[in-house]
């Protein structure tokens, strides 16, 4: 069974940094593109950041760029997303996931619909 368990969110002010993890289980980790997303009340679900499980060539949002880091180990099998410079349209559920396609070639996917397991969400709340 798969299992993707998000950890690491929390209210903080806006500047400030948060760390997110995701431990992943029942997955072959290693072979998979990984991506963030997250979800604001009212708003759709909305790509951040994502990794391709070979190189880990990273593609960003516009809204994170300079800000946010993504990363893994795929020893731990443990996704990361490293934010710094929080602001208050931050704030959202986030949420990790993995591509449906293992040891794929292509580039990591944009859209929710590729992805194929998901975390329950962490909430971050930034305040001004």
């Amino acid at each position: 069974q798969v299992q993707l368990v998000e950890s690491g969110g929390g209210l903080v002010q806006a500047g400030g940094s948060l760390l997110l993890s995701c431990a992943a289980s029942g997955v072959a980790f290693s072979r998979y593109n990984m991506g963030w997303f997250r979800q604001a009340p009212g708003q759709e679900r909305e790509f951040v950041v994502g990794i391709t499980w070979n190189y880990g060539n990273k593609y960003y949002a516009d809204s994170v760029k300079g800000r946010f880091t993504i990363s893994r180990d795929n020893g731990k099998n443990t996704l990361y997303l490293q934010m710094n410079s929080l602001k208050p349209e931050d704030t959202a559920v986030y949420y990790c996931a993995a591509d449906w396609r293992p040891l794929s070639t292509d580039p990591v996917a944009m859209r929710a619909g590729d992805y194929e397991y998901w975390g329950q969400g962490t909430q971050v709340t930034v305040s001004s």
